[in-house]
């Protein structure tokens, strides 16, 4: 399959290649989410995102013109659906606004959940 111009092989890539001023808050959300990882977990590029992988996507995050999309599944949503009644939210995402700062302890729970929701799945 031809590499389309903007597939990225990795996190890194990705980052270097969003716009300057979006790129010290990827970094920063990135490093809220690696900091609830277990070492088993990796990161690849899905669905052309940023992705943390264990028995399964844990979460997706994407760099966007006013905010950052944070993709821990419609159940990630729905547990935490009072903590994100301040942010957009559809069925699988939330975005966090970049002229806000981000909610490391939120986003901290809610990666601890998905970590949680695949480990269980994956032993049974």
């Amino acid at each position: 399959m031809k590499q389309t111009e903007n597939a990225f092989n990795s996190i890194d890539q990705y980052i270097r290649n969003s716009p300057t001023e979006i790129q010290a808050v990827l970094k920063e959300i990135r490093k809220i989410i690696e900091s609830e990882l277990p070492p088993e977990a990796t990161e690849k590029i899905s669905y052309q995102m940023p992705t943390f992988y264990l028995n399964g996507n844990l979460v997706h995050f994407a760099g966007h013109t006013n905010h950052i999309g944070f993709y821990p599944t419609p159940s990630g949503i729905s547990a935490f659906e009072s903590e994100l009644e301040d942010y957009k939210t559809s069925k699988g995402a939330v975005q966090f606004p970049l002229d806000k700062p981000l909610p490391a302890e939120l986003i901290k729970k809610i990666v601890r959940y998905r970590i949680g929701e695949n480990t269980t799945k994956h032993k049974k």
